[in-house]
C-alpha cells in the first residue's frame, strides 16, 4: 500500500512539473487611451464615466520565451473596450472585451504563447477575447529615455504616434500623472499622443484620437512560473 501511495505521489509530482514552466521575457511597451493620463485632477474627474474606456496596448519582445516557446523579436497588440473609465478609483471598468493582434511572423505555437503572455500581463482586462487576427507589427523610437518619440503600426488596424509631454500641453497648469499604466512595467513615461487609432473588428467601435496626453512608453521584464 505504501508503495502504491509513493508511486501516486511521484505521478502527481510529474504532472505538476509538466504543467508549470518558467518564463523570462523582456521588451518595450506602448499604450494609449481615449482619455488624458497626465493632467490635473479636475480635468481627469470630468472624464470619469464618459471617456477612457478604450485603449490600445502593444508589446515588442526583445528576447525571451514563454512556456519554453521562443518569442525573440515578435510583437503583439491588444485593443480593449471596458465598461467604464480604465483606472477609475470609484468604479470597476469590467467587464471588458479585447481584440488580440499577433505578429504575422508568429507561428501557431508562438501565437498561443503570445496570448498567454499578454493575458498574464493584462489580467482581467484581456480575459475576454472577442477577436484574434494577425498583422505586421512595427514599433520604433527616437530620442533618449526621457525624450522619446514612439510610433507603432499594426497593419492598418492600429496606429500610435507619440512625442514627449511639454509645458504647453497643460490643460489646467496643475498637471500631474493621474493614471498609471494598465500593466506592470519596469519603467514608464507618460507621453503626448499625436494620434491613437484603432480600425479593427470585434469591439463594435472604431476610434481615432488626436493630440492628447494619453499615452505611456515603457519597458517590461517578466521572470517567473506560468501554467501551460
Amino acid at each position: 500500500m505504501r508503495g502504491f501511495r509513493l508511486a501516486s505521489l511521484i505521478g502527481v509530482s510529474l504532472v505538476i512539473v509538466a504543467t508549470v514552466s518558467a518564463a523570462d521575457i523582456r521588451g518595450t511597451y506602448v499604450e494609449a487611451r481615449n482619455a488624458e493620463v497626465y493632467t490635473s485632477s479636475c480635468y481627469a474627474n470630468s472624464e470619469l464615466g464618459l471617456d477612457g474606456n478604450l485603449a490600445v496596448m502593444t508589446w515588442r519582445i526583445e528576447e525571451g520565451s514563454w512556456n519554453n516557446v521562443s518569442l525573440n523579436g515578435l510583437g503583439v497588440a491588444a485593443a480593449v473596450r471596458a465598461s467604464s473609465t480604465l483606472g477609475d478609483p470609484f468604479h470597476t471598468p469590467y467587464p471588458a472585451k479585447a481584440v488580440l493582434i499577433f505578429d504575422e511572423k508568429a507561428t501557431p505555437e508562438q501565437r498561443v504563447a503570445l496570448e498567454g503572455f499578454v493575458k498574464e500581463m493584462g489580467g482581467e482586462l484581456l480575459e475576454t477575447v472577442v477577436n484574434r487576427t494577425s498583422a505586421p507589427i512595427s514599433m520604433t523610437f527616437e530620442g533618449g529615455l526621457h525624450a522619446r518619440r514612439a510610433r507603432v503600426e499594426v497593419g492598418d488596424l492600429i496606429t500610435v504616434q507619440t512625442r514627449p509631454v511639454t509645458d504647453s500641453d497643460s490643460l489646467c497648469h496643475l498637471d500631474d500623472l493621474y493614471f498609471t499604466p494598465l500593466v506592470s512595467l519596469d519603467h514608464a513615461m507618460a507621453a503626448f499622443g499625436e494620434q491613437t487609432r484603432f480600425n479593427g473588428d470585434g469591439l463594435d467601435i472604431r476610434f481615432d484620437q488626436r493630440n492628447r496626453s494619453n499615452a505611456f512608453i515603457g519597458s517590461f521584464h517578466f521572470n517567473g512560473a506560468v501554467s501551460d
